[in-house]
């Protein structure tokens, strides 16, 4: 059996346990737990729960029992497709993107298993102006691992390995 990318799961299991213990400190030491709860940290960044029912920016929302299953398991097929992604991928740099990706993905489908709705909380803006809809460890670390696919893709190219011409 070929190698695991042991740095690819060790990235998705740290993003998985970072999510769910910042959801945890968020919903239960902090207590914002219900629709309309903020704590102010910095004059840019508030503790603001969200109760998710959709996938990103809140598309396909997944209000009732048949939908919020269905968006489970394709979220979960689209995690395994990701993880054999990973263990066939040989670049370390990407297996890691790829763990960022599934260790996300894994923590919101438990809260959408456990709750019923994925728990947002991080509400980054400028006075009013909210560039960003509120979101989680899990969405940063999907945004963070497609994004560095993305660029390694369209911009970084590998070297082809030098052929040894002793004849």
């Amino acid at each position: 059996m070929r190698n695991l990318p042991k740095a690819g799961f060790g990235a998705a299991i740290a993003l998985f346990l970072a999510d769910q213990l910042s959801k945890w400190a968020v919903t239960r030491p902090l207590g914002i737990d219900s629709l309309g709860d903020a704590q102010t940290i910095t004059s840019f960044f508030d503790l603001r729960f969200v109760p998710n029912i959709g996938i990103s920016l809140g598309l396909l929302p997944a209000d009732g029992h048949l939908t919020r299953w269905a968006l489970v398991l394709l979220t979960g097929a689209i995690s395994v497709g990701v993880a054999i992604w990973m263990t066939r991928e040989k670049n370390r740099a990407d297996q890691i993107a790829l763990g960022f990706v599934l260790g996300g993905a894994v923590g919101n489908i438990l809260d959408r298993i456990r709750l019923g709705y994925v728990v947002d909380f991080a509400d980054l803006h400028i006075g009013e102006w909210r560039p960003f809809l509120v979101f989680n460890v899990a969405d940063a670390a999907i945004t963070v691992g497609v994004l560095v696919l993305l660029v390694r893709a369209l911009l970084v190219r590998e070297k082809p390995p030098v052929e040894n011409s002793h004849a």
